[in-house]
């Protein structure tokens, strides 16, 4: 017999608990009971240790299936404005390039957040992050890097904090002021490296920084500027991730993976090389079809050399609001499915196990006892219909640490 009452328990749905190597982990008839905050029993309902009314406070009787929360582990979802317009252009004819260098991209919005205030810039993020947990998240990565000085810096990374308090979630929050030059560095890149190292142990000490990112990129920052970076979170003990080879292989996986980081992303162009440092480190590649698809790219991260070497793939949402703007990891593990031929267990292990894994996480992903009580109750049979339906309201609860948010 269970010797304390547990918070709550669910009953009846199919679990699709990734507790296996391989497969769902399906169990039919489950029951998902927790207590303070974790799961406390996984399993099927006849193997219950004891009578239902005497085991939980509260019971819910449910069908449908129930996988693990989502975790988006790449998001920018903290900005003002939107650049709707750019959308046009890249439909007319303009590359993302052609747009970054001609000072729009991700110049517009860093002058959009600058206008805001915090209040405002709060107001406005908030319906991108109610969105996103509505479609299954309970946990979100949050980065900055529209502010590109220290003021509007700590500003996202304060609105990014008051976002999860406020949805009472877990927001983890990434430092990417090495996302683009500002105004005033013009033609001065490793000055502004050197400021943005500068303003990073301010905001560590205020407890806002739980990662360090940058975007090595042609045009963004040289390999060589990153790793200035990266060592600069090493000696102040925080992980790093990369925004590594969406558009060419300056080496930006392996460079990552040389820090141990948590995480290379986007990935299109990573070598062999790249590949087997990520497989020796550890480190998770993320995938983001969002941008694939927004972007019209054609270059294919390398998935047979990533299953190949066992690396981890996660699926993220990267929404942001020039090249990705998507509101559901759910779509995003559509997208993974059609234009990347990841298989459904595949995108949704990458949107919750692997997920968790690129943010340092090992306490949720999987229906375990002892993980967390992060899950979602869908209004579905399958966990394949996750990456088959497109759009559509499918969640019908979710719960994070034993808490329902929606």
């Amino acid at each position: 017999m269970a010797t304390e009452r547990w918070d709550g328990l669910l009953l009846g749905a199919t679990l699709a608990t990734l507790d296996a190597e391989t497969g769902y982990g399906l169990v039919e008839d489950g029951a998902l009971g927790w207590r303070d905050g974790m799961l406390a029993y996984v399993g099927p309902r006849d193997g219950l240790p004891g009578e239902i009314d005497a085991l939980a406070d509260e019971v819910i009787e449910a069908d449908g299936l129930v996988t693990p929360g989502l975790v988006d582990c790449h998001t920018h979802a903290v900005f003002a404005g939107d650049r709707a317009a750019e959308f046009e252009l890249r439909l007319q004819g303009a590359s993302y390039e052609q747009i970054a260098r001609a000072g729009g991209g991700i110049l517009s919005t860093v002058g959009a957040v600058r206008a805001a205030s915090e209040a405002e810039l709060l107001r406005q993020s908030e319906p991108r992050v109610l969105a996103l947990l509505r479609d299954g998240v309970t946990t979100l990565e949050i980065k900055s890097g529209y502010g590109l000085d220290f003021d509007n810096e700590r500003k996202m990374l304060r609105v990014a904090r008051a976002l999860g308090e406020r949805y009472r979630i877990d927001v983890r929050t990434t430092y990417l002021a090495a996302h683009a030059l500002p105004p005033e560095y013009k033609d001065d890149a490793d000055g502004y490296i050197d400021a943005a190292i500068g303003w990073l142990p301010q905001l560590q000490a205020e407890g806002l920084v739980d990662a360090v990112d940058a975007f090595c990129e042609g045009i963004g920052f040289s390999p060589a500027q990153t790793r200035r970076m990266f060592e600069a979170a090493r000696a102040l003990g925080l992980p790093v991730k990369l925004h590594a080879d969406q558009l060419s292989d300056l080496g930006g996986a392996a460079l990552a993976a040389h820090f141990d980081g948590l995480s290379a992303d986007h990935i299109e162009y990573t070598s062999d090389a790249g590949v087997r440092a990520m497989a020796e480190h550890g480190t998770v590649a993320v995938l983001l079809p969002g941008a694939f698809h927004v972007l019209r790219e054609t270059r294919l991260p390398p998935i047979e050399r990533l299953r190949a070497q066992r690396v981890p793939m996660a699926v993220a949402t990267d929404c942001n609001p020039g090249t990705a703007p998507l509101l559901s990891l759910r779509q995003a593990m559509q997208l993974a499915c059609t234009h990347f031929r990841l298989t459904p267990e595949e995108a949704l292990r990458g949107a919750t196990q692997h997920a968790a894994k690129a943010l340092g996480l090992a306490d949720r992903g999987v229906l375990r006892t002892g993980m967390r009580a992060d899950f979602v109750h869908w209004r579905i049979r399958h966990p394949a219909e996750l990456c088959y339906w497109l759009g559509g309201d499918l969640a019908h609860g979710s719960f994070a640490g034993g808490r329902r948010l929606t």
